[in-house]
């Protein structure tokens, strides 16, 4: 039923590529803190980097758990359902880190995602994630579901932001600088794009 892989290429990379939806779950070192889960979408937002590294891009948003967890503890996890086709559930355990807009890695990572423009999402971050436990299960209770399109609404509403009111926006919700837990978040002032 379930197998455990040494790499991420062939069949299992086809298939986590394919998929145009995935999920991330993190959480933090004290035992009463907040375990975040997020589903995440955007045709050509993630990437697999090379055969033990994983990435994606992290937009705008009212919180920044997933990356006040990573800053804290670097724990996450990433899974993908197979909704249509034969079934299938994988999951990639390991280390994360955000790659903030000012960090010299930031413009090299970017061109691991050709085939979005990130642009008019409110990047805040490219999330990269080295794995230490990949592995497959059945996915047989995961129910057929059909892919119809992708969603405009975020690129609609961020699209019309520039750097400074994007910084105003992320300081003006309460769990973006500091996570629902009191852990650091995104590190404010946004640093300008350079995208």
């Amino acid at each position: 039923m379930g197998k455990t892989y040494e790499r991420i290429d062939g069949r299992l990379r086809t298939f986590i590529e394919a998929q145009p939806l995935f999920f991330t779950a993190t959480a933090p070192l004290s035992e009463d803190g907040t375990v975040n889960l997020s589903p995440k979408g955007l045709k050509g937002s993630f990437a697999v980097v090379d055969e033990l590294t994983v990435a994606y891009l992290d937009f705008a948003g009212s919180n920044a758990e997933t990356i006040a967890h990573l800053r804290e503890n670097g724990r996450i996890t990433l899974m993908w359902c197979a909704f249509q086709g034969p079934p299938n559930i994988v999951r990639v355990h390991g280390r994360g880190e955000p790659v903030f807009r000012d960090d010299p890695r930031f413009k090299d990572l970017l061109t691991h995602f050709p085939d979005i423009d990130p642009a008019p999402h409110g990047l805040r971050a490219v999330i990269v994630v080295h794995a230490e436990l990949i592995r497959d299960t059945c996915g047989y209770a995961v129910p057929y579901m059909t892919y119809d399109e992708e969603r405009d609404l975020h690129a609609r509403r961020f699209a019309r932001e520039d750097d400074a009111s994007l910084d105003s926006y992320f300081r003006s919700k309460p769990h973006i600088g500091t996570s629902l837990d009191g852990l650091p978040g995104l590190p404010l002032p946004l640093p300008p794009s350079t995208v």
